[in-house]
């Protein structure tokens, strides 16, 4: 079989039109993809919610509001259980499955909910914290995978998109209940606690959806994967993709039956593999978009607002501008590919550092009157309308589909691991280094970084869109070899492209 007669990709589809699925047009596909997206919620919730929380905090608890390295391990705890959780999360996902993995930190994060909601001192919620993390350390990992693997492949970008609208969604959450819950008694312990809802809806939900179908397949339970699969394609486009999954199934049966992590870096495939899904994601953390977000607050006081109503008004429309972005991505990363979303995305949030940096040069040495403050807000717009919509979900989807069915959980497990760990780094050390050498200085060090992510790019990651697991698989294995042929499947996908 050649590579445009396979089912998904674009010469198969060419010939065949009437076996397209679009994003809509089958609900059960959508309704996979929205309850194992709630683990993105869970995900999104928490990053948020815990700095309107932290302001409650301090007030209950003296000793929290006089230590700063409390403060700290308050809202790093869940990075670091988020690292470990992600870690594991890959070998629980090849070992258990995508579903139960699911519903592991469902659990694991729900416990946690109750534990911060209770606690009766600050160690017992950073405790709470560690848990919380672990859950979405687990859900970051399963949830990409899970959706990747039930969705028919013209569309599989899109639905995995689905998953980081679901996180945009969870921070915009996050900022409306931190102003419902702003007057209530124990504020915090509401906040927190809220938290473990979705993830008991989720836990509810999942237990009544099947297991991922390839995960099924692999591990011989065909009938069942089958039965999964004649939900998604209708029967003549079902018995291709068996086809493709026995013959993927064979392959994967003549390699060594257990995966480790060491033989991920033994072959030159997966090395490039690795080095494309955990590059990306260390880029997506060190473009700076938590410390954009961040600085956003003081972006528009530099404008000239002071009203502390306005900095919690403006984190709701940078969130709700984040989840349109995402929205806007989910529709483009399956017609102008991962790669062109990319590299697009990274020249425009190239020129937005480059005019926040300006901006924050000028108002330190006060030229300028008021308008290098409207250039900050103008630069802050720019940066997360570019950011959003690619690099935004980009990293998510590359990830759930670059890597061989065995090594799918281990290595999106470690590239969301390299997430994680970056996004520890950068929030760490983003305020030092401003502090030490200025806020401008510091946001000229994030533009050359993102001139190199977008280098990387161009060098490493290669174009999946519209490819099925087993033709990216195929991509790999001609980049290893340094064959050529790869540039001739490009070449053919950006002539069905073309009009």
């Amino acid at each position: 079989m050649t590579i445009d007669s396979m089912p998904g990709s674009s010469g198969y589809l060419d010939a065949y039109p009437g076996r397209r699925i679009s994003y809509f047009s089958n609900g059960y596909v959508l309704r996979l993809t929205v309850v194992a997206g709630i683990g993105g919620l869970l995900f999104g919730y928490d990053t948020g919610v815990i700095s309107g929380a932290l302001l409650y905090i301090k007030d209950e608890f003296e000793v929290v509001s006089q230590s700063s390295f409390l403060q700290e391990t308050i809202v790093s705890m869940a990075l670091v259980g988020a690292m470990i959780g992600a870690a594991a999360g890959g070998w629980i996902n090849d070992a258990y499955g995508r579903k139960k993995a699911t519903l592991l930190a469902d659990v694991v994060f729900t416990i946690g909910a109750i534990v911060m909601a209770a606690a009766p001192d600050p160690y017992v919620l950073i405790a709470g914290r560690l848990l919380v993390g672990l859950g979405v350390g687990v859900a970051s990992v399963t949830a990409p995978v899970y959706i990747a693997e039930a969705s028919p492949s013209e569309i599989r970008g899109g639905l995995v998109s689905t998953n980081v609208l679901m996180i945009t969604g969870g921070q915009f959450l996050s900022y409306l209940v931190n102003l419902a819950f702003t007057e209530v008694p124990g504020t915090w312990r509401w906040m927190l606690g809220v938290s473990g809802v979705p993830s008991i809806i989720q836990f509810s939900l999942m237990l009544f959806l099947p297991e991922s179908p390839r995960w099924l397949y692999m591990k011989d339970n065909k009938s069942q994967a089958i039965s999964v699969l004649s939900k998604i394609y209708d029967p003549d486009r079902l018995e291709d993709e068996i086809d493709q999954l026995a013959a993927a199934s064979e392959e994967e049966r003549q390699r060594k039956n257990a995966v480790s992590y060491l033989d991920v870096f033994k072959s030159k495939e997966m090395r490039l593999a690795l080095l494309a899904g955990a590059g990306l994601q260390a880029f997506q953390q060190f473009t700076g978009i938590n410390t954009v977000m961040y600085y956003s607050p003081t972006i528009v006081q530099m404008a000239g607002f002071r009203s502390n109503q306005l900095a919690l008004l403006l984190s709701l429309i940078v969130a709700a501008m984040n989840a349109m972005g995402t929205i806007v991505g989910i529709y483009l990363i399956d017609y102008v590919g991962r790669r062109k979303l990319a590299l697009s995305s990274l020249s425009g949030v190239l020129v937005s550092l480059v005019i926040l940096s300006g901006s924050f040069f000028m108002g330190s040495s006060g030229s300028g009157s008021g308008l290098y403050g409207w250039l900050a807000v103008l630069g802050l717009a720019l940066y997360i309308g570019f950011f959003s919509p690619g690099m935004g979900p980009v990293p998510w989807a590359v990830n759930s589909e670059i890597y061989p069915q065995a090594y799918r959980g281990i290595c999106g497990g470690m590239s969301a691991t390299v997430n994680w760990i970056s996004n520890l780094i950068v929030a760490q050390s983003f305020l030092s280094i401003a502090t030490s050498i200025g806020t401008g200085p510091t946001f000229l060090i994030l533009a050359g970084v993102t001139v190199l992510a977008f280098v990387f790019v161009v060098v490493f990651v290669p174009e999946t869109k519209g490819l099925t697991f087993e033709e990216v698989e195929q991509l790999l294995k001609e980049r290893a070899r340094g064959s050529s042929q790869e540039r001739g499947l490009l070449e053919n996908q950006d002539d069905d492209d073309e009009p």
